[in-house]
């Protein structure tokens, strides 16, 4: 069984050096329903466009927490 969760993201290019330069390596959300998750900083380079990373993300973990995948579900 899989864990979705949903969080709305405004990262701009500037913040996301700081996660590539190794200065910040996670990342602090709140979820659509008001939880605050931590994940890494890496699971991002997928989703990362040129002006940053914006939007309602999908993110998916298995029943032990491990990170499976994210996608963007809206602009």
């Amino acid at each position: 069984m899989y864990q979705r969760l949903h969080v709305v993201l405004n990262i701009s290019p500037h913040r996301l050096l700081y996660y590539y330069e190794g200065e910040v390596d996670a990342v602090v959300a709140t979820t659509t329903d008001g939880r605050t998750i931590r994940f890494p900083a890496n699971i991002l380079r997928s989703v990362v466009r040129q002006d940053g990373v914006h939007g309602t993300f999908e993110l998916v973990f298995d029943k032990n927490h491990k990170f499976i995948s994210i996608s963007r579900v809206k602009d």
